[in-house]
């Protein structure tokens, strides 16, 4: 009896745990995201707004979605007759990725990683996708894969924690991605302003 109420109260706890991370985390489960081919020179983990989840588009944007379209179809016509190019593949998945068509993205980012393999913000970028997808845990392995060849690559490691935090319930993994994150750099910012080291501690309080 004690056993069982030992469990519901951690399962209690836990449920807690990730409703504190989702609130801190919002703008990346509306549709944000995290990503490597925008991310800022200073190395620290950026957030990117994804403007085509709104559905109240404005004129601004309306005209971004007509010139990525055209882009689309540029780069599409171009790889017809070039289909070995990888980073024209990359280019069109990244246009995938601003216009939130997550499927066709996923499609270009893997025909540029099977012609150029190991390029570490493609396939975080993927990661992403997958995420976006609804297959967490094929975002996991890319984001693993890309910490495999560069541990020092930032956004991967801190994607990682998202995912395991939110998509995969798994809190102590979630922990011990971003503390690996704050190995690498002390100094790695979450995109609501707060240290990553200081988010750590924060959670693992709340798990007391």
């Amino acid at each position: 009896m004690a056993k069982e109420k030992e469990n519901k109260e951690y399962v209690q706890k836990t449920t807690l745990i990730i409703a504190i991370v989702v609130s801190l985390f919002i703008g990346f489960i509306g549709g944000s995201i995290y990503s490597s081919f925008k991310l800022a020179a200073d190395k620290n983990v950026q957030v990117t707004s994804n403007a085509s989840s709104d559905n109240n588009l404005t004129g601004e944007q309306q005209d971004n979605a007509i010139k990525i379209s055209t882009e689309i179809l540029k780069l599409e016509q171009y790889l017809e007759k070039n289909s070995k190019d990888a980073e024209a593949w990359t280019r069109l998945g990244h246009l995938f990725f601003d216009s939130d068509q997550v499927k066709n993205a996923i499609e270009a980012y893997e025909k540029s990683l099977a012609i150029e393999p190991g390029k570490t913000g493609v396939i975080t970028d993927l990661g992403v996708m997958y995420r976006k997808n609804g297959q967490p845990e094929k975002a996991i392995k890319a984001f693993d894969q890309a910490i495999s060849i560069d541990p020092s690559f930032e956004t991967a490691r801190f994607n990682k924690g998202v995912v395991l935090l939110h998509d995969l319930n798994d809190v102590p993994g979630g922990i011990k991605a971003w503390e690996a994150l704050v190995k690498q750099n002390p100094m790695a910012m979450a995109p609501n302003g707060e240290s990553v080291d200081a988010l750590v501690q924060r959670i693992k309080k709340q798990l007391k």
